[in-house]
């Protein structure tokens, strides 16, 4: 596949910075993380979940962009709150995340973001290969996440996300 499938800007940004990766097509209905995993045959452990967080309680808002593997969940409440020097801070909605990004819910990456932090949890950096948005939802990039450090803004951080409980096992982190 080329780089072509993907949002021009996502593919701009992974050859300014010299980002080795591959590219997968998929099919839009299929582009969420547990959907994806389940038919293209990645598991959740490689699947590396890109969220932005907000917080519109201050002036001017603060935004940023968080990357957690498919098997965790990102700590929003202590860890982005905490980056971020906010009292609250939540999900961004569907909107707010493609006026900032420029990109799809479901597609969602690292590269093509600009001027806003961007935080990886320090477990992603410890799988060999991830599966991560490609700015829209009908492409997907695999790359060796020690790639994104070639990223500008890009900070890696111990404890963006934490291993859910038993009873949050059901439910599939966002992509």
């Amino acid at each position: 596949m080329t780089d072509t499938l993907l949002l021009p800007a996502v593919a701009e940004a992974l050859a300014a910075h010299g980002v080795a990766h591959e590219v997968l097509e998929c099919l839009p209905e299929l582009a969420d993380t547990a959907e994806f995993c389940a038919h293209y045959g990645f598991t959740m452990e490689q699947a590396a979940n890109t969220i932005l967080v907000a917080s519109k309680k201050v002036e001017p808002p603060r935004y940023a962009v968080c990357v957690v593997l498919g098997t965790t969940r990102l700590d929003v409440n202590r860890m982005v709150r905490a980056l971020l020097d906010v009292k609250r801070a939540s999900f961004a909605d569907a909107g707010t995340t493609t006026a900032l990004t420029g990109m799809l819910v479901g597609g969602v990456t690292v590269p093509g973001i600009v001027g806003l932090p961007v935080y990886v949890d320090r477990a992603v950096m410890d799988v060999p290969r991830v599966v991560m948005g490609g700015g829209n939802r009908s492409s997907k990039i695999v790359l060796d996440p020690a790639e994104l450090r070639k990223l500008p803004g890009v900070e890696v951080v111990d404890g963006l996300a934490t291993v859910p409980n038993q009873s949050e096992l059901g439910e599939p982190a966002e992509a």
